[in-house]
């Protein structure tokens, strides 16, 4: 299963207890943690997390400079972590506009936990998927007719990624009922669950709350249920 999530409310839910933004996204990184663990439990194997959209630069520097360091801390913290767990890292993606400790850290992690098998956690940082999708579709052959695979290979690329399955479900938390240019061709068939929680209060219950109900759903794909069909 191929789980997408747009972490939101983390600024929100830090200002609703009085605390400022920035105890707020420490509290989201923690919870990264916590969701990670348990996630290949529900039969995830591939985890896609939403923590910087392109747009996100628009925020005060200050703290996109704070968010900054809270990625790179995460990840030289975590890094070991994941490798002892099984779990492969990936930073999808531009490159160009971070800077080159946090690149160093990103470099790293992909080394190190390329073995792992249990859960391929994928991390969004400076990411578009518009964007994406005009990268990769600038590396399309003039020779040869495009097909669905091979353009989602070259999506994987222009991410600085691999390639992952379609995603299944995609959880929104923060009350927010948007897309917010996360995952748009990965997507096309997922089912989606918008949540009021914000993201610090979505733990491992909330979690397995959300595959339950996925489980209740039909997938058709634009097919007419079995029943239907005969």
């Amino acid at each position: 299963m191929h789980l997408g999530i747009i972490m939101d409310g983390n600024g929100r839910w830090a200002t609703r207890l009085g605390r400022s933004r920035g105890a707020g996204h420490r509290a989201g990184a923690a919870m990264v943690r916590r969701i990670v663990e348990a996630a290949p439990d529900l039969g995830i194997g591939v985890l896609t997390l939403f923590a910087f959209s392109a747009d996100n630069w628009r925020r005060p520097a200050a703290e996109v400079a704070w968010l900054m360091r809270l990625f790179r801390e995460y990840l030289r913290g975590e890094t070991e972590r994941c490798v002892a767990n099984g779990v492969r890292l990936e930073v999808i993606g531009r490159r160009d506009r971070i800077g080159p400790a946090l690149q160093r850290a990103i470099e790293t992690a992909y080394r190190k936990t390329a073995a792992g098998t249990r859960l391929h956690l994928r991390i969004a940082l400076d990411y578009s998927s518009r964007d994406a999708i005009l990268r990769a579709a600038q590396c399309l052959s003039p020779e040869a007719a495009p097909t669905r695979d091979a353009f989602s290979r070259l999506l994987a690329i222009a991410d600085h990624g691999t390639p992952v399955p379609d995603v299944d479900l995609l959880i929104r938390t923060g009350g927010e009922r948007r897309l917010s240019d996360f995952l748009l061709w990965e997507a096309a068939y997922a089912e989606l669950l918008f949540t009021p929680l914000m993201w610090p209060e979505f733990g491992p219950e909330a979690l397995r709350e959300a595959i339950a109900d996925f489980s209740t759903r039909q997938r058709r794909f634009g097919a007419l249920p079995e029943a239907a069909a005969g």
